[in-house]
């Protein structure tokens, strides 16, 4: 069948637009191998195609345009299911009058699975009946997601056939999937067709309104044999106005009467509850995944998973597992189940002892009826690619008494076929394997049932998307080759962490990522989506590039960009700055610098830690690295002269302008951040200052722009096209110019927060000013509460009291409900499409409900690479369902605001 495509899309000089589908005649999908089209006007660009016959009767044909441009960059429409379905149909010529469908566009986001699956799931009204096949000559077909209940689709337009423009009877169009359609038999003439599409009350038979804009154009015949098919797009309503508000909590923090010493994926169902009686329609939790590296409370860092797909066993509920058959077994964990859930925070290591010891006591029970389960042969078959290894590095990092694999006596390099028969039923320790089985499948019943409950009562579920992994997980483990174990992933400075951060992960080796189209992701977004139907990508800018600290550095301010584009030694002779290696890329260390960073304590330090070279000074080699410092200093008690000199010392290692771009032999380099705040650039000359100012602002705010939107543009495209999910990014931090065009392309939803301005002039972010495509939240996991930063500075405080909050005179020193309140309702009445609180600052607004002490509230620290995670809600959920004086304003808030 010969087959035009025509692509409403103006192409600029270099950009050159493809066609691929499902059938070899259009590449089968394979990008190499899409078909260009062709300029025709100002309106379309067109190619014309044989389809085989053969494939146009084995079904439906779906495709999509690509759009390539002069440096190789590759952008493709948002998959919208563009098809060709011309089965049975007497046809000879096909033509395809396409609407390219921009990622960025805001009606894409309701097509994500929170919104097709629950938030806007509804049964569309009848409205017409089909004619018999083969009387038409055209299709129109369009989308529009926000319709009310009864609401449908109509055209009209010029001619006879399309209604004269008559409102009182347009021709109504028939939802199928996720396109409203209509099938018209249009004779030759009154082409070009004007026309527009409408909505439609089909219970009330009364047209509601027109669509926006222009009228809507289409060329073409209805000559013999020809059939044309016409995807609009989308209906221009006016602008969406869906707007939905949630709470975020991590799962241990919940708090029920019939939990075990921590939150558990049952207590959400509590929360869904609780969202439900307030008129939230989200409910956010931090990840969710394994932890377990040590067994100590350490492993209470959410962001530090073992594995990037099974579940945190602190989550399970054993009371469910054992059910009525094995209940005796948990008679005796009362007292010590009262006990734990009477304290404050969470006792990590407590709840995980006795839950582990009563899992194997369940397991040992259980496991014959286990293992001849069907639904446990369905998970395990639909997770064997995870399951079986994850399983198989418990039973070793408990063997061998470390995660550390690099240590193992045996199995350090993971083999397939070695860990298949090392798991393998007939093995004598097997039982140590499978119990992980045992413990994942009941995780993955008891969340899932979670979940289910929430979408039966509305109410989606946000999860969190770690950026790393652990470096000694078993996904690091598997294929160590889809990681740089050499490298430690971080943040540079900010307010919250003025040494940066050090998270320990190793960096994503990209390009051998790349090689298999992203697999491991895809099975983690694949796996994500059993659960969720949100998620939050942690830390997105690490996708464009990540802040890479060497392995014998401790703080993250040590760290530099990857990729970026480093400084030539070449820029720094033409500025005419007298560069010197040693100078320049050494800790600068002088008599006056150790006075002023250690004062009576500096001739304890030249005596211990340094040698005297040529007028200056430099570490010992047992102390150039920090790494090795802080080696020395853990065998040391610690105390506040140990700490003193340690963090001494990590400041002079510090103390340099510039970090070699490694293998670049002295060519190459990257400019250490905060590099105006060192003494080594305080004691340079006027001259060599400023040209060092200047490039130094071109390195992180210039040069690397279009080079780190390409980096995303490789990765994040390809991602967001595999899952249904809706994304939200969180991009804070130092964020470079690049990323918000890129989110936007992408329709993926930003974070903004309050005190956390992007405009670096503003001191504080008004939630009026959001984009629709953003959440906004007063506060996050890494920050302090409402109430907490309330107290924190009394000069910002003021200043946000009287300019963002409008009132006159000095500040209350605490946050006063009404304060809170306000400050809330300045979220919900955002125009961003999500506004999300954490619980806390939810309570906060209530005298009754919330903490005493706001320090106690408050979930990590940043800055502290050792936080313990404990906080835990100080009143049970149960509870909190009952206070109805307090839920129905809530709930009357957030239905006053549209959410």
């Amino acid at each position: 069948m010969t087959t035009h495509f025509y692509l409403r899309f103006y192409t600029r000089f270099g950009q050159t637009l493809y066609v691929t589908g499902n059938c070899s005649a259009l590449g089968d999908y394979d990008q190499n191998q899409a078909i260009p089209l062709q300029y025709l006007n100002d309106q379309f660009c067109h190619c014309e195609i044989e389809i085989p016959d053969i494939d146009i009767e084995s079904g439906n044909i779906e495709y999509y345009y690509i759009l390539k441009d002069a440096p190789g960059n590759v952008i493709a429409e948002w998959k919208d299911n563009k098809q060709i379905d011309c089965a049975n149909k007497d046809i000879a010529e096909l033509i395809l009058v396409d609407t390219w469908n921009y990622a960025g566009t805001i009606e894409n986001a309701f097509y994500t699975k929170p919104f097709k699956e629950v938030l806007l799931k509804q049964v569309t009204a009848a409205t017409s009946i089909d004619t018999p096949a083969g009387k038409y000559t055209h299709e129109f077909k369009v989308k529009c997601p926000l319709l009310k209940t009864n609401e449908v689709i109509c055209i009209t337009g010029s001619g006879k056939v399309l209604g004269d423009w008559d409102v009182s009877s347009p021709l109504l169009l028939t939802k199928q999937n996720d396109w409203w359609k209509i099938s018209i038999s249009i004779a030759n003439g009154g082409f070009p067709l004007s026309y527009k599409y409408g909505i439609y009350n089909a219970v009330e038979k009364s047209f509601v309104r027109f669509e926006t804009g222009d009228n809507r154009l289409l060329p073409g015949d209805g000559g013999n044999g020809k059939y044309t098919i016409s995807h609009d797009g989308f209906v221009r309503t006016a602008a969406p106005n869906w707007k939905g508000a949630g709470v975020a909590i991590p799962v241990f923090s919940l708090r029920s009467e019939n939990s075990f010493g921590t939150g558990e994926f049952t207590d959400i169902k509590l929360l869904v509850d609780w969202a439900k009686e307030t008129g939230l329609k989200l409910i956010q939790l931090l990840p969710v995944n394994d932890t377990t590296a040590t067994h100590t409370w350490t492993d209470s860092y959410p962001y530090a998973a073992v594995s990037a797909f099974g579940l945190h066993p602190l989550f399970l509920n054993l009371s469910k597992v054992a059910g009525d058959k094995n209940s005796a077994i948990l008679k005796s964990l009362k007292q010590k189940q009262k006990e734990l859930n009477g304290l404050a925070e969470v006792d990590y290591e407590e709840v995980m002892k006795y839950k582990f010891a009563t899992i194997k006591r369940l397991y040992q029970d259980q496991k014959e009826a286990f293992s001849n389960d069907i639904k446990y042969f369905e998970f395990f078959d639909l997770n064997r690619h995870w399951l079986v290894p994850y399983a198989a590095f418990c039973y070793l990092r408990d063997e061998y008494k470390t995660a550390d694999y690099n240590t193992w006596p045996a199995y350090s390099i993971f083999k397939d076929d070695e860990i298949q028969d090392l798991a393998s039923p007939d093995q004598p320790h097997y039982d140590a394997v499978a119990i992980h089985y045992f413990i994942q499948y009941h995780l993955h019943q008891q969340l899932k049932a979670a979940t289910l409950y929430a979408h039966k009562n509305g109410i989606v579920v946000k999860g969190d998307l770690p950026i790393g992994i652990y470096r000694y997980s078993c996904d690091a483990w598997m294929a160590p080759g889809l990681y740089n174990m050499d490298a430690q992933a971080g943040a540079p400075p900010d307010d919250f962490a003025v040494k940066g951060q050090n998270w320990g992960f190793p960096t994503y080796n990209w390009k051998k990522m790349q090689e298999d189209g992203f697999a491991w992701w895809r099975q983690r977004f694949e796996q994500m989506s059993e659960y969720f139907d949100v998620f939050r990508i942690d830390h997105i800018l690490g996708f464009f590039r990540i802040w890479s600290i060497p392995l014998d550095a401790v703080e993250g301010i040590l760290g530099r960009f990857v990729p970026a584009i480093p400084v030539h030694i070449n820029e720094l002779f033409q500025n005419n700055i007298s560069f010197q290696y040693h100078r320049y890329c050494k800790p600068y260390i002088t008599e006056y610098v150790l006075q002023e960073k250690f004062r009576e304590q500096a001739a304890f330090v030249k005596e211990n830690f340094l040698n005297p070279a040529d007028g200056f000074y430099e570490l010992k080699p047992a102390f150039n690295t920090q790494r090795k410092v802080a080696d020395y200093f853990s065998h040391l008690p610690e105390t506040d002269f140990t700490q003193l000199i340690k963090g001494g010392l990590f400041d002079l290692i510090s103390n340099i302008i510039f970090i070699e771009e490694p293998g670049s032999q002295m060519q190459e380099f990257h400019f250490r951040i905060g590099m105006e705040n060192t003494t080594s650039f305080r004691d340079l000359d006027d001259y060599s200052k400023q040209k060092l100012k200047e490039l130094y602002v071109d390195y992180f705010f210039r040069r690397q722009d279009d080079f780190w939107r390409k980096q995303a543009m490789q990765k994040l495209p390809e991602l967001k096209r595999s899952t249904d999910m809706l994304v939200c990014g969180e991009d804070l931090g130092m964020v470079p110019a690049c990323v918000p065009d890129v989110m936007r392309q992408l329709g993926m939803l930003s974070l903004e927060i309050q005190r956390m301005p992007k405009q670096t002039t503003d001191v504080f972010f008004h939630p009026v000013n959001a984009p629709y495509l953003s959440v906004v939240t007063p506060s996050t996991h890494d920050m302090s509460t409402i109430r907490g930063w309330w107290e924190e500075d009394q000069a910002k405080t003021q200043q946000f009291y009287n300019n963002m909050l409008g009132h006159y005179g000095a500040a209350p020193f605490y946050c006063e409900p009404y304060i809170n309140k306000e400050i809330v309702l300045q979220h919900i009445y955002s125009p961003a499409m999500w506004s999300i609180f954490q619980l806390q600052d939810i309570l906060g607004s209530s005298e009754t409900l919330r903490r005493n002490n706001p320090n106690d509230e408050r979930i990590n620290i940043p800055a502290d690479p050792r936080h313990y995670w404990r906080y835990r809600m100080h009143l049970n959920l149960e509870d909190l369902i009952k206070e109805k004086g307090f839920n129905e304003d809530l709930k009357k808030d957030v239905e006053a605001s549209g959410r």
